[in-house]
Formats: C-alpha cells, sequence, structure tokens
C-alpha cells in the first residue's frame, strides 16, 4: 500500500525541522480543517481537510474569504500528516516553507455532495461545509483544466470560492483577522519569539458543547483536538459555605479556558501531576508517569537520568489541549519543573516559598513577602509574587542558562537569612514542621532537580477550588488579598480585566546578584 505521506517525509529533514513527521492517522468523530498562514519565501495561506488519516492540502496565496464574489487560485500539494492541525512555529531557513507558521483557523467540516471527499477530490470538485473560528458556510474547490495533471499534487491548480450563503460576507478579507485562533499570536509574534497570548479564549461554541454532553461523557472538541471526557456531573471540589460543589465539567472548561495563558509556564517542562480523581477531599497522589493510555499527541519526555524504579517517562504540556486531558485525567494540581528538558539540571527560575507556619497570621505573612520584594529592589533583580491558592506566597525569579541547582538553592537561601534577620521572631529555620513552633520557613530547598511548586493559574485541591495567582508586587498592600482570594469561577474575570502579571517574567532572564 502506498504511503500517503511519503511524498511530505521526502520533502523534509526532520532533525531540523520542528514540523510533525506524524502517521496516517485513525479518523473518529467529525473530520477536520485547518488553515495555516505561512510566511515562506511568499506569504499564503495553508488549507488541509481531514481526509482517510491525512491532511489534503492547498496552498492559497491570498487566503481564503468569506466574499462570495471572489475566486481564489488554491495549488494542490502534498498531503500533511493530521499532527499538522496543530502546528505553529518556525521551519528554519534552508529548509522547505522556511518561515513562520500560525494556525489561523481550524474547526470542523462536513462533505457536501458526497459520502466520499477523497473520491470528490481525486474527481476534481470538492464541496465542504466549515465550522470554524474564522471561516463558515460552504466552500467549493474545483479543479483547473491543466496540461499535464500526471505531475502530480503541487502541480494542478485549483479555484476556491464561498458560496453565497448566510455566512457570506461581501468585502471579507482575511489579512483584516491576522491572529492565530489557538494562541492568540500574529506571524511577526511566533517569529519573534512571542509566547501565547490570553487572546486565544476558548469560543463559546466550545464551551456550550461540554456543557450540552451527558454527565457520563463523550467526545469534546476543544483546542483543535478531540477528548474522550468522563464522569462531568461528578464533584470534584467541595463547595464554600453559601456555595455549589464544582464539578469535573466546570474544571474542564476552566482548564480550556485558561490553558493559553497557563501554557507558556509548562511547556518544554515535565509536569509532575497531583491527582485528587475521587474528589479535593478524598486523599490524592502523585502522578509522574505518562500513561500508556495517553492519547500519541500528548507530548513525552523521557528522563535519562532514571534510575530503576523511578519515573522514565514525563508528560509535556506543549499545547492548551493537553491541560485539559491532564485535568479529564484528574490532576488537579500541574506542577511544572523549574528547568526545561533539554537542560534538566539547569533551572530556569529561583524560587522562594514562603511557608506560613501554624502561627503564622497572614498580616505576618505579608511582612515577609514586602522584606523580599525590598531586598529584591534593592538587588536590581526581576521577580514577581504569586499567591499559592492556599496559605502561602512564592516569589519567581528568572534566571539565564547555566546556573544549576545548587547555585540558585545557595542564592535564594542567602536571600532568604538575609531578610530573616530582620523579622527574627517570624522564622525558623528547622528542618522538621514540629521543630518550628508554629513560626514561618522560607523554604529554598524548593530549588531542586523534580522538585515542583505549583504553576501560575493552576487549580489547588480545596473546597471552592481555589487558584494560585500570579500579583504584582503593589497587590501586597491591597487590604483585600488573600491567598485563596481567587478561584476556578474568578480566575478568569481577573485574566480578562488585569491580564497576566507573570508574562513580565517571560524573557527577563538575568544573572544574580552577589549578596553580601
Amino acid at each position: 500500500m502506498t504511503d500517503p505521506l511519503a511524498t511530505y517525509r521526502s520533502m523534509r529533514d526532520f532533525a531540523r525541522t520542528p514540523e510533525p513527521a506524524g502517521d496516517v492517522a485513525t479518523e473518529e468523530g467529525a473530520p477536520r480543517f485547518v488553515v495555516q498562514r505561512h510566511r515562506a519565501s511568499h506569504l499564503h495561506y495553508d488549507l488541509r481537510f481531514e481526509i482517510d488519516g491525512v491532511l489534503v492540502s492547498w496552498a492559497v496565496p491570498k487566503g481564503p474569504t468569506l466574499d462570495p464574489g471572489t475566486r481564489r487560485l488554491a495549488v494542490h500539494v502534498e498531503d500533511h500528516p493530521v499532527d499538522y492541525l496543530h502546528f505553529e512555529g518556525t521551519i528554519p531557513g534552508g529548509e522547505y516553507g522556511g518561515g513562520d507558521v500560525i494556525v489561523w483557523d481550524t474547526g470542523t467540516f462536513e462533505p457536501v455532495r458526497t459520502d466520499d471527499p477523497a473520491a470528490a477530490v481525486a474527481a476534481g470538485e470538492l464541496h465542504v461545509e466549515v465550522h470554524g473560528r474564522k471561516l463558515r458556510g460552504r466552500l467549493v474547490l474545483v479543479r483547473r483544466e491543466s496540461k499535464d495533471l500526471s505531475k502530480g499534487p503541487g502541480k494542478d491548480e485549483w479555484m476556491l470560492l464561498h458560496k453565497r450563503d448566510e455566512h457570506a460576507v461581501d468585502g471579507w478579507d482575511p489579512e483584516d483577522h491576522p491572529r492565530s485562533v489557538l494562541s492568540g499570536r500574529t506571524n511577526d509574534d511566533v517569529l519573534a519569539g512571542v509566547p501565547p497570548t490570553p487572546a486565544a479564549s476558548v469560543p463559546d461554541e466550545a464551551i456550550d458543547a461540554l456543557g450540552e454532553l451527558p454527565g457520563s461523557g463523550g467526545t469534546w472538541e476543544v483546542h483543535g483536538r478531540r477528548l474522550k471526557v468522563t464522569n462531568l456531573d461528578k464533584v470534584l471540589f467541595p463547595g464554600r459555605p453559601g456555595e455549589e460543589a464544582i464539578t469535573k465539567r466546570e474544571l474542564l472548561a476552566y482548564a480550556a479556558q485558561v490553558a493559553p495563558v497557563a501554557l507558556p509556564y509548562l511547556e518544554g517542562r515535565a509536569v509532575n501531576l497531583h491527582r485528587y480523581p475521587e474528589g479535593a477531599d478524598r486523599p490524592g497522589f502523585w502522578h509522574k508517569q505518562r500513561p500508556d493510555h495517553a492519547p500519541e499527541w500528548v507530548d513525552c519526555w523521557e528522563n535519562p537520568d532514571a534510575d530503576e524504579g523511578e519515573t522514565t517517562a514525563y508528560v509535556v504540556a506543549d499545547e492548551p489541549a493537553t491541560l485539559v486531558w491532564m485535568a479529564n485525567f484528574g490532576a488537579l494540581e500541574w506542577h511544572p519543573w523549574t528547568s526545561r528538558t533539554e537542560a534538566m539540571h539547569e533551572p530556569t527560575y529561583a524560587l522562594v516559598d514562603l511557608d506560613p507556619g501554624e502561627r503564622t497570621s497572614w498580616e505576618e505573612l505579608l511582612v515577609l513577602a514586602r522584606l523580599h520584594r525590598t531586598a529584591l529592589d534593592h538587588l536590581g533583580v526581576t521577580a514577581l509574587p504569586k499567591v499559592t491558592g492556599r496559605r502561602g506566597i512564592q516569589v519567581w525569579v528568572p534566571v539565564v542558562p547555566g546556573y544549576s541547582f545548587s547555585d540558585t538553592r545557595a542564592w535564594v537561601e542567602r536571600l532568604s537569612r538575609t531578610v530573616g534577620k530582620v523579622v527574627p521572631e517570624l522564622v525558623s529555620w528547622k528542618w522538621e514542621v514540629k521543630a518550628r513552633g508554629g513560626l514561618a520557613r522560607l523554604d529554598y530547598t524548593q530549588n531542586a532537580v523534580n522538585k515542583t511548586l505549583v504553576g501560575p493559574w493552576s487549580p489547588r485541591p480545596a473546597p471552592g477550588a481555589p487558584v494560585s495567582v500570579p500579583i504584582r508586587w503593589e497587590e501586597l498592600d491591597d487590604p483585600d488579598l488573600r491567598p485563596d482570594r481567587w478561584t476556578i469561577r474568578t480566575a478568569l474575570e481577573r485574566i480578562a480585566e488585569h491580564g497576566d502579571p507573570f508574562r513580565a517574567l517571560l524573557g527577563a532572564a538575568q544573572e544574580l546578584p552577589e549578596i553580601s
């Protein structure tokens, strides 16, 4: 049997390009489509339909449109793997198609006038009803007469048009809608290495679709992936006094909506999952090994240092849908490693963990946080705090490559011991909790490989589903601030109003100054 992806693979060096090699996929559910805005030697849009386990593809120089009065040239190119549905990034110069790519639109489609879209393509005329974020309604692709069709894809030209239907818009120009529907980025952003932004919200239709699934679950299309979600009406978080309990359905909706915001602190890192499959009011457990039943698109990192009996393969959340999968897997907390997988022994953050004792009041913890703010400001160090969603406060300090965990641990210890000398009555340096006399601990020991703190925007396993939320330094003086102030019901509103303060840490890696 001929491999439909043989041409695609022969044109690429996967040791250099980040594009997926992929395999012919097993189809399930409604077929999907994607449009990628691709700046290679020339700007064009790539229109791809999922047919028979691959993406049948056309390059559209001026892009698809909702304008029924416009005809677009579309050049039939090689089939791509289904994994290309989510490809967004930069193809290196010198490689085939070198340039930056965004997922301009994606969704599902229905073939029209045929039950065999592959046969329709072979016959030279494909009619589809598309259900995308930008493209809606009837698209038609018709092959133009060619002198030599034997040359195959890449040589035959087609015409693309939008029928005059309820979704048609005269004068509609794709260039007026330049952002990715997955990451909220433009092509310039991708080229510059800008991380995904909160602009990439989940469409209301996807949240509505989740709400319409039965309590037993079903297949949910979100962030371009199909997930099998289960036990949607199961209570995972008890309610706070006067509030309703929170179900798995609500957790999945939050995970989907917050994923583009949380992803920059997870991508490229091993993630330790804190699972509570029976709910936050029952005992949880750590799950680090990527399960064999995880979908193929859930990325994996194999730990080269794993000894016998230790975790060998970790989940890596490199796309928004993975956070939804983790939540469906019962992970109520997401703990990313401080280091990235390509340099597991080099932390990218130095972490300060302000861990209150039994006797530590909230006001006393704020005193400790403000003293760290003053010390860091005096040192000229860029850092920001976040409330943990439970009782504590953490401070994240981005650092340049090259530091070891011993380096960051020693630096944070010097910083915190300097602060602790100012208020010795509030701090204990004892290791055992019982020996601390109820005092706070300024914990520098979390600066170690495979020791993690809860990730920004992660839920916590407590009544009301509190969230670990990044804050600005001046918010330490807000009288309404509490470590568990925000929940999965209010965190998204905060993001909409104030954005993500930790964005300021991305790209702010710095050398750590000496502390005398």
